[in-house]
Parts: C-alpha cells; sequence; structure tokens
C-alpha cells in the first residue's frame, strides 16, 4: 500500500497551478517513477515495495522547479527529486507520498570549456561525454549505468566508479566545482555553492535543495581499449590489480577483479573466459597496451578478450560487467543475491582481502574495484553474497567490520546508515536554512529527525 500525507484537494489545487507543465498521474507511471534499484536489497524490498508518489511533474527549466516548489511548499506537499533512478538503495523512492520532481527533461549542456563543463541535472552521463570527447575531453568517472544515469543523480546519490582508479571519488576536492540549488521555502531562493560548499548538497539523496545546474571538471580523453584477463587463482588476479593500478605509467580507467564463479554469470563471456577462472576486466588507453600485456604475462595471466577502442565503442562494453552491473548480471541469472559495499584497508599485500576470501568462499564472492584514496589505490568491493536470512547477513557485516574492512551499508535507505555512518553537520544546517519545513525526500536524513 502507498502511504502518503497528502490530501486529494490538496492535489488538486496543486496540479491546477501548474498548467502548462508535464504531470503524471497514471498509476502504472506513478509506480515506475517511484522506483530505483532497491530491489537487489532484500531488506530494502519490503520496506520500500508500494511506496509510491502521487503525482510526478516534469519541469524542463529552472523557473518552472521554482514554480513547482511554490506550490508545493504552500500546501506542505512532500517532495522527492529524481533522475533516471538508477541508483540502488531507495534514494528517490518517496516514502511519505506527494510530489516527485523528475528533472531528467532538463537536459541542456550549457557550456564546455577545456577541462570544465556546465549543466542542467538531467544530462545523460553517456551523451555528456560523447558531446565532451568532440573537444578533447571527458568526463572524470561515471557509474556502470551512464547509458541512462543522469548527472543529477550521479552526483546526488552516487560515489564514485569508472575513472575512480585515476581521479578517486566524487567527495574528493576538484571533483565537483558549483552547484545551483533551488530552496524549498516560502518564497524560493537560487543559490549557488562553489568549492567545498558542494558537498552540502552533494551526496544527500536530495534531502536539502534541488541542483538545477552543475559545474564539474572534465579530464583529458583517451582512446580506451578494453581486455578480460583469465588467472588461474584468485589472489593472483587481486595482486595484478593492485600492481596495475599502482603503476603510474600505465593510463587506467577500470581495474575490476572477478573472483570464480563471478564470470560464469557474464553470459557474453562465457565461451571467453575459461571455466574455473577468476578475471579482471581492465580498461587500458591504447597508448599503453605494449606495458600491460608485459605486467599481464608477468603475473602469468591470458587475455580471453581484447577490443581496440573503436571496437569498443560499438555494442556493449566492459563497463557494463563492472561495479553494481557485475551484481545485476549476476542476479539475472540468480534473483536470489544481494552485495555489498566494502572498503579494505590500504594493503599491497592484501592480506584482509584474502582473509575474507579463504574465510566465506563463494558464499562472499570476491568482486574488486580498485579505486584512488587519499593518494593511494585501494581495493574497494562489491562482493556478491549468497543471501539466506537477514541474521546471516547482519553476521557477515560485523565479521567484515570487526576485521578492519569498512562496509558502505547498502541495504538502508537512510543517509547516515549507508556510508557516512556519521552526522554530516554542515548538510543538516544547510536543510535547516533551505529546507525549514522538511519537505525534501523526508525520512531518509536522519539527522533531520532527531535534531531536538
Amino acid at each position: 500500500m502507498t502511504s502518503t500525507t497528502a490530501q486529494p484537494a490538496d492535489l488538486e489545487s496543486f496540479s491546477a497551478e501548474l498548467t502548462g507543465l508535464e504531470i503524471i498521474t497514471d498509476p502504472a507511471q506513478l509506480t515506475k517513477l517511484s522506483q530505483d534499484y532497491y530491489t537487489f536489497s532484500p531488506i530494502l524490498q519490503p520496506l520500500l515495495d508500494g511506496k509510491r508518489g502521487d503525482v510526478v511533474v516534469r519541469p524542463t527549466t529552472e523557473a518552472a522547479v521554482i514554480q513547482v516548489v511554490t506550490a508545493c511548499v504552500k500546501r506542505r506537499l512532500p517532495l522527492t527529486v529524481r533522475g533516471a533512478g538508477t541508483g540502488n538503495y531507495g534514494q528517490c523512492v518517496p516514502l511519505q507520498g506527494g510530489v516527485i520532481l523528475d528533472l531528467s527533461r532538463m537536459q541542456a549542456v550549457k557550456w564546455v570549456k577545456p577541462g570544465i563543463a556546465c549543466v542542467e541535472p538531467g544530462v545523460k552521463l553517456a551523451a555528456l561525454d560523447k558531446e565532451t570527447r568532440s573537444s578533447g575531453w571527458e568526463i572524470r568517472m561515471l557509474p556502470s549505468t551512464y547509458r541512462t544515469a543522469t548527472i543529477g543523480g550521479f552526483i546526488g546519490g552516487g560515489s564514485g566508479g569508472i575513472g575512480s582508479i585515476t581521479y578517486g571519488q566524487i567527495r574528493d576536492r576538484g571533483n565537483l566545482l558549483a552547484v545551483r540549488v533551488v530552496t524549498v521555502e516560502d518564497e524560493p531562493r537560487v543559490i549557488e555553492l562553489r568549492g567545498d560548499d558542494v558537498y552540502k548538497v552533494a551526496h544527500a539523496y536530495g534531502t536539502n535543495g534541488i541542483i538545477t545546474e552543475l559545474e564539474i571538471p572534465l579530464a583529458p580523453a583517451y582512446a580506451w581499449a578494453e581486455a578480460i584477463v583469465a588467472f588461474p587463482d584468485f589472489m593472483t588476479a587481486a595482486r595484478f590489480g593492485q600492481v596495475f593500478s599502482d603503476s603510474d605509467g600505465m593510463i587506467k580507467k577500470l581495474v575490476c577483479i572477478c573472483a570464480d564463479p563471478i564470470p560464469t554469470y557474464f553470459a557474453a563471456f562465457r565461451n571467453m573466459i575459461p571455466a574455473g577462472s577468476h578475471c579482471a576486466l581492465v580498461l587500458v588507453a591504447e597508448s599503453s597496451l605494449e606495458p600491460f600485456a608485459a605486467l599481464v604475462s608477468e603475473y602469468n595471466g591470458t587475455i580471453c578478450l581484447q577490443k581496440s577502442a573503436q571496437e569498443a565503442s560499438r555494442g556493449s562494453t566492459l563497463v557494463e560487467y563492472s561495479w553494481n552491473h557485475t551484481t545485476l548480471h549476476a542476479r539475472s541469472v540468480d534473483p536470489s543475491l544481494t552485495y555489498l559495499q566494502t572498503m579494505f584497508p590500504s594493503d599491497k599485500e592484501l592480506k584482509l582481502v584474502e582473509r575474507m576470501y579463504q574465510h566465506f568462499g563463494d558464499e562472499v564472492m570476491m568482486h574488486l574495484e580498485f579505486i584512488r584514496m587519499g593518494g593511494e589505490a585501494i581495493p574497494a568491493a562489491l562482493q556478491i553474497v549468497r543471501y539466506t536470512t537477514p541474521e546471516r547477513l547482519a553476521e557477515i557485516i560485523r565479521y567484515h567490520e570487526d576485521n578492519g574492512a569498512f562496509i558502505a551499508n547498502p541495504h538502508t535507505f537512510v543517509l547516515e546508515d549507508g556510508g557516512r555512518k556519521t552526522v554530516d553537520v554542515e548538510q543538516l544546517r544547510f536543510k535547516e536554512r533551505v529546507d525549514p519545513y522538511g519537505l525534501l525526500n523526508p525520512g531518509k536524513m536522519r539527522a533531520w529527525a532527531e535534531r531536538k
């Protein structure tokens, strides 16, 4: 059942006030536009199933956003912002019904300069990357859902992705330059945040401001070759990933290590990857292919697939087998599978990775994504878990944490209980200023509920 605090009369007058804007009330569309990929989590699924907005509005301009906000504040209607809905923790699922503000029609690329782009939040990452590459630049990092994901949704609900091996995470200073934000007050304002102030709204699930424009840094565009490398044992594959990630002279964008049996879930590659093998999925600059091949040989790896950048630009790409697309492919074979998000400590010997791999076996299938953090390449992980009970999942999480691994819990929709684990005082203070009635995505920010 849907849960809503909105009254029918308020919704009717709300819609009447927004003549000329695209308004959606069809039940099937409302259901679709109230969801993301929270179904990856057996914990979230029963909590979020049936949660639905009462009306969706799709503005195309900042002025229209302000118009919607004004109408919501007047009636104290809950307001949940969404992009393409490719998140995994229910970031854009409305817990209290109300209005869904779908910003996917705000798709203007305002300008592209050397190293910087200014865009609206609904721009799809693939489209933006294509446009910037025409002038020799590319997006620094993107999620595996880049074909459909929007830049606003990525900044509001994501953390990193393909490219993080070089540029770190969104939260690293310099990876987001500026945002324009519409406030949710009796008289909405437009605020520009620059520098470290952008993190008042970045990765806040849209709980404390509506982003209508962003300035993001770009990277020099490379011709990215793709390769799958097979190894006979997992720790050799993992150590290859660490050494390749640490090899400053080789230009790379993706270093993804998958333990057996994960490669068996990749239908497109089943006949290429030898049975029982562990594999590395790699994006490497074509100019680095020769030293890359030498490193593969040093670790007794076998290149099962290699595509030039031109070949990789057609059809599916290895990007769509990495990060949480790995989970997606596994769940397409076995829907009972779920996943974890783990940050392992810096350790060139990968002792804790090996310990967790040996301890859990294929109950927790090891999937590493190397990222740059604090100037070092470290193994983050999106392990695939054979789910049995909530209690066992909690035990698995606790064992990781007790042994020094940090878990960014993907089985909660509460901002502070996932990756942060602490209250972000700056985000709370900003929300108190710009959303005094607590209308934005209510129920997602624990600090707001507990502030008194």
